[in-house]
């Protein structure tokens, strides 16, 4: 007896939209498509291969890896295990950046850390006039983040190395953006939930959460232009230690910016002019 999408949505033990995106994915249709069409039979390949998601899915492993996708500002991103999943915490960081560079004509931006590229194509997509440079330690994350750009249609330049040890433009930087590991290496989360999944050097330092964002501020007057400003995330609980980063390191008004839950999400300061 053929089997229908149906027949998978109510015996599924995944919440029933996991399951109705699987299925998009595997058919490669519109919700609206699969809602008309969810009693046609089933080609048995299809349901082998719902079958194989739906068996990921359970073992834990995060929808936007099976996906291979997630959407950020309003744009639909790739994401590939080498890279963090993009989550609606760093829009802050993206606000931030736009701000701090919004009367300014041609700026230059660097994004340290790029992963798959969500802040740095975003920043590139809303201001078409800079000129960003992304940079990352992994080349498969920077694979990533250059098929996002082709794939959205931004124009960056791309360096592997980590932090500033990488090929930077001649001159300095009106903006340094980052989204560095900050995850604390004794913190259990680590261990929770998608995090399990995610690449751990994107995730910690391996330290204390705070040595990444230690070498991003107190490096960051090198390689700005009087006035230039730094924004940075950071964890839920780090916003005062790193406000005083930025304090001792030539930011003498740095502020935290929350996030939608309320949490200081993104400190940033400008270099005095």
């Amino acid at each position: 007896m053929a089997h229908t999408v149906r027949d998978f949505l109510a015996a599924s033990p995944l919440p029933r939209l996991e399951s109705q995106l699987l299925w998009r994915q595997v058919l490669g249709v519109s919700r609206a498509w699969l809602i008309a069409h969810d009693t046609d039979a089933l080609d048995p390949a299809h349901a082998a291969a719902y079958q194989a998601l739906e068996a990921r899915r359970q073992a834990g492993e995060p929808m936007a890896y099976i996906l291979g996708q997630r959407e950020f500002w309003g744009r639909d991103f790739q994401v590939t295990p080498d890279v963090l999943i993009p989550r609606p915490d760093t829009e802050v960081l993206v606000e931030c950046g736009l701000q701090a560079i919004a009367g300014l004509q041609a700026p230059r931006v660097l994004d340290l850390g790029t992963g798959s590229g969500i802040v740095a194509v975003s920043i590139a997509l809303d201001r078409p006039d800079a000129r960003v440079r992304a940079t990352d330690c992994s080349a498969e994350a920077l694979a990533v983040a250059e098929m996002n750009a082709r794939a959205l249609g931004a124009t960056l330049l791309f360096s592997l190395g980590n932090w500033y040890d990488t090929q930077l433009d001649s001159g300095r930087y009106d903006l340094i953006v980052s989204n560095p590991p900050y995850i604390d290496s004794q913190d259990t989360h680590l261990v929770q939930g998608d995090l399990r999944f995610e690449p751990q050097g994107a995730l910690t330092d391996g330290a204390d959460g705070l040595s990444a964002l230690r070498c991003i501020v107190q490096g960051a007057s090198d390689h700005l232009r009087p006035g230039g400003a730094l924004c940075v995330e950071h964890g839920w609980d780090q916003a005062a230690a790193v406000r005083g980063l930025f304090q001792s390191s030539g930011f003498p008004d740095a502020a935290s910016l929350r996030d939608l839950a309320d949490i200081e999400r993104v400190t940033w300061g400008r270099l005095p002019a």
